[in-house]
């Protein structure tokens, strides 16, 4: 299948042939060129966008005048390009946003096409309003000289060129507050930089840079500088003069050293110096939270001198890929890379090991007493055990744990939990993003234990010494700590965490429009003795609320102790000094402050409604009833009408993050006993929000089902299994109980045995499980699908290209599933795996695809479960005795089992 595009204008010769074919575009055709939507105007997805825009200012259309955002590809011809450029300052005289990216082009590999843009017109400087310029992804090898004239130049993104240098003159643009230079060829900076009084972020990652001019540390507005993936080995004194800096990106640098008046940047929140070659790090910086070392040789000797010739090399470190039925690997002093089945990685470094070690492992369900869970954290994969406990190696080994993105993003953080001795701490996690819905949760081991993924409110921790301190919220700017000189006699550690409180819930629970209050604050520390002075806390008024209007008899300051389950109002306990923004208060132990506005009067028992209102989430319960094989599952959301039937899910049930529950199959329908988490027909659950609570569980009746249909009905119920279980006659009753722990109740029905009177056959009850391949090549299951399908991210259309669909069906897919991109993966792939049913040479045609599409990590695994497949198939074979010429014949029905219903 060819896709054609249409291409660019071919290229004049000269000037003249140029404005010979502008007037031409000006005049040219009958098309109608498309008029600005509001006040912008995007041509970049128009081919010939030039043309268009030259007809659009030969028509002088007065829409023109109102545009401030116009987007064109900086894939045009240059010089076409140059000429529609050239009329924008009498064109578009009020522009504000001049948008020329390239990239929208993929090669053969699908790789991003740079634009041909070299250059820009010099009349572009009279652009008087112009703010934001982007050239990203074009062919720029010096900045154009019109750039530096452009004096209310705002925003300048000059990302994935090819700039070996920039020009002095850029040091001129006084309102300059964002600059990007990623991905260039950038070795050296102009000392004129530092003259960019009023620039806030900037961006250098990607570069050459082998040093830093020390002038760099006059940007005194300069809130986020990033320098990551350079050739810095060191960095100049100056930068403690960036007194505003908030964030410092350095890692994957050649440093191997750095100066301590980093710790002294009052403003700095995140100081990231991984992957470098620190041996030694200041004190300040190497007890700071703030500060993230990974993968630097702190420590460790010096390295050996280069081996003379003729040494023989180190061999690469061996990778190991696990499939399912492996339990346990072995790790040499060489070190490796091992990939299990259950979505984890691990890195053991050589040198790890002393001595061989056999490491076992195990994906455990997320049981409560293995999940510690704070008021707001949220459960994000399952439980990893690595074995054995307490395995002490010679350097940290890394961790890779897949997870389920969460929904909620704002102000939370994730972190890998693990257990300590006899307790349980959080490491410092770093995400790493596969594709949009696969992230990996990041971190170094120092020891082997149980290890999970949590969703947690951002958490901002200092130790704080006897000369005080100021700690300040990441996640809300108005919520900060002071600690006095004085407060502690030893240093401590505290930590902060702030909870966001939608306005909305609060005034329906409360039934007060104008009800509102605060960010939740929880404040801990490492000490259990209180503070020897009056700490200062400082929380932002409730929203619509300032402190010259307020009424201060509708405002509350409301505190939970964490031994306590109830919110106490304690304003009348406290001296709050209000500011028009914010209320200050001081305490001298820590715990939990709310502050209300409203005009209820007992306000704690209705915080104590409101607190568990933020932790409930709303949930259905199903049950559902499996047409086909139950060896064959599938995890597809979409396909679940044509693999299982049942009734509608229940209505509204609200749950907490950790709740157990379990279900009761009641009428004559008994389960499968031999199960831990099942007790006299009850089964046992564990509601975590973004985990499948799902359980597979084979029914089962007394009743002779050849007969007749039987129809029976499973009922939730909330808390564990009761040690005396009730019967149903009591179990009805309790639903209507006032306080009932009965959340819903779902029929199930269990068709007749098949084959029971003649040859009639329920339709849509033996459908053949899909197997792609055959015996010979080896197959793939739904199972060996889904794993591709959720490796391949944004290459899936290049794969489908490959495997031969149609670029108008790519285009339907999209249009399908646009808000879905696992749908989109998947409906393709097990759409083209349908139709290869029968058809020699499927699985072959699958891994060329992926190697043609520069996914030869994939490639890879699947050629490795082909050759487990094949194994299986043959041993399957001999066990039971079967040859091809035995198989059933296509009208003959295997004998049934019994149909097994899902809760």
């Amino acid at each position: 299948m060819a896709v054609v595009e249409a291409g660019p204008v071919p290229a004049t010769s000269a000037p003249e042939d140029a404005a010979r074919d502008a007037s031409e575009a000006a005049s040219a055709g009958p098309e109608v060129p498309p008029l600005p939507a509001g006040n912008r105007l995007s041509l970049h997805l128009h081919p010939g966008g030039c043309r268009r825009l030259l007809r659009l200012c030969a028509q002088q259309a007065p829409q023109l005048l109102e545009v401030d955002f116009l987007q064109l590809s900086g894939h045009e011809d240059p010089q076409l390009l140059e000429a529609a450029l050239a009329r924008l300052p009498w064109s578009l005289p009020r522009l504000r946003s001049l948008v020329l990216k390239g990239g929208q082009r993929r090669d053969a590999l699908g790789a991003c096409l740079r634009g041909s843009l070299t250059t820009l017109p010099a009349s572009l400087s009279s652009l008087a309003h112009l703010a934001h310029l982007d050239l990203s992804f074009n062919s720029l090898e010096t900045l154009p000289a019109c750039v530096p004239q452009m004096c209310g130049l705002d925003a300048l993104l000059l990302s994935r060129n090819c700039l070996s240098e920039l020009p002095a003159a850029l040091g001129t643009l006084p309102a300059l507050t964002f600059l990007a230079v990623t991905h260039n060829r950038l070795r050296t900076l102009p000392p004129a930089l530092g003259a960019l009084s009023s620039l806030q972020r900037l961006d250098l990652s990607g570069n050459l840079l082998e040093a830093l001019p020390p002038e760099i540390g006059g940007l005194g507005s300069l809130a986020e500088l990033n320098l990551a993936s350079n050739r810095l080995q060191s960095l100049p004194s100056s930068l403690a003069g960036l007194r505003a800096l908030r964030l410092f990106i350095l890692h994957s640098n050649l440093l191997v050293s750095v100066p301590a008046s980093l710790a002294c940047l009052p403003l700095l929140t995140r100081l990231d110096l991984r992957d470098n070659q620190l041996r030694d790090v200041p004190p300040e910086l190497l007890d700071a939270p703030f500060v993230r070392l990974q993968g630097n040789p702190l420590g460790r000797p010096p390295p050996d001198p280069p081996s003379p010739p003729g040494t023989p090399v180190v061999p690469e470190m061996p990778r190991l890929l696990l499939t399912s039925d492996l339990d346990s690997f072995a790790v040499t002093p060489q070190g490796c890379s091992v990939t299990l089945a259950c979505g984890v990685r691990l890195q053991f470094p050589a040198g790890a090991a002393a001595a061989p070690v056999t490491i076992r492992y195990r994906l455990w369900p997320p049981e409560p007493h293995l999940v510690p869970l704070g008021p707001h954290d949220a459960l994000l994969s399952g439980v990893l055990e690595l074995q054995p406990h307490g395995a002490a190696f010679q350097q940290e080994v890394g961790l890779w744990l897949l997870f389920v993105p969460p929904r909620a993003r704002r102000c939370r953080e994730v972190v890998v939990r693990t257990l300590s001795g006899n307790s349980w701490s959080d490491l410092e996690t770093c995400l790493e993003e596969e594709a949009p819905t696969r992230l990996w949760a990041h971190c170094q081991v120092p020891h082997f234990s149980w290890f999970l993924v949590v969703s947690r409110p951002v958490s901002d921790a200092r130790l704080v010494p006897p000369e005080g301190t100021l700690l300040c919220s990441s996640g809300h700017a108005g919520v900060r700590v002071t600690f006095p000189p004085g407060a502690t006699e030893e240093p401590r550690h505290v930590r902060m965490q702030v909870v966001r409180v939608g306005s909305r819930e609060l005034q329906a629970l409360l039934g007060e429009p104008e009800a509102a209050s605060s960010p939740l604050l929880c404040l801990s520390q490492s000490s259990p003795s209180s503070f020897l002075r009056p700490v200062t806390i400082q929380l932002p008024l409730p929203p619509g609320v300032t402190g010259l209007s307020l009424d201060r008899a509708r405002l509350h300051l409301l505190h939970r102790a964490a031994p306590a389950a109830a919110w106490d109002d304690v304003t009348a306990q406290v001296a709050l000094e209000l500011t028009h923004l914010y209320a200050r208060f001081q305490v001298t132990r820590f715990s939990w402050y709310w502050l209300w506005y409203t005009t209820k009067a007992c306000v704690g028992s209705l915080a104590q409604k409101a607190w568990e209102r933020l932790r409930l989430h709303r949930v259905n319960l199903i049950a559902l009833q499996r047409r086909r094989d139950p060896k064959q599952v599938d995890a597809t959301l979409r396909r679940l009408l044509e693999r299982y039937r049942g009734p509608e899910p229940s209505d509204t049930v609200e749950m907490f993050e950790g709740e157990k529950f379990f279900a009761a199959f009641e009428r004559g329908i008994d389960i499968d006993a031999d199960r831990p988490d099942c007790v006299e027909g009850r089964l046992c659950f564990v509601f975590y929000s973004h985990l499948k609570n799902l359980k597979e569980v084979y029914v089962t009746t007394a009743l002779d089902r050849r007969a007749r249909a039987v129809r029976g009905q499973v009922s939730f119920y909330r808390g564990e299994v009761p040690e005396g279980v009730p019967e149903e006659a009591e179990a009805a009753r309790q639903k209507r109980g006032p306080a009932a722990l009965w959340m819903a109740t779902l029929p199930i029905k269990l068709p007749r045995l098949r084959g029971c009177e003649g040859p009639t056959r329920e339709p849509g009850l033996s459908l053949a499980p899909l197997n792609l391949g055959d015996a010979e090549t080896g197959f793939l299951t739904q199972s060996n699908l889904l794993n591709v399908a959720g490796r391949l991210g944004p290459d899936w259309p290049a794969v489908a290209l490959h495997l031969g669909l149609p670029y108008r069906e790519l285009q339907r897919i999209r249009h399908e599933f646009r808000d879905d991109l696992d749908g989109q993966i998947r409906h393709m792939l097990f759409s083209w795996a349908e139709r290869q049913a029968g058809q020699p040479g499927a699985v072959g045609r699958l891994v060329q695809a992926l190697e043609q599409s520069d996914r030869r990590d994939v490639a890879e695994e699947v050629r490795a479960v082909l050759e487990l497949g094949r194994r299986k198939y043959q041993e399957g074979i001999r066990h039971t005795s079967l040859a091809p010429r035995n198989l059933a014949s296509p009208d003959r029905s295997p004998s049934p089992s019994p149909e097994p219903a899902q809760a």
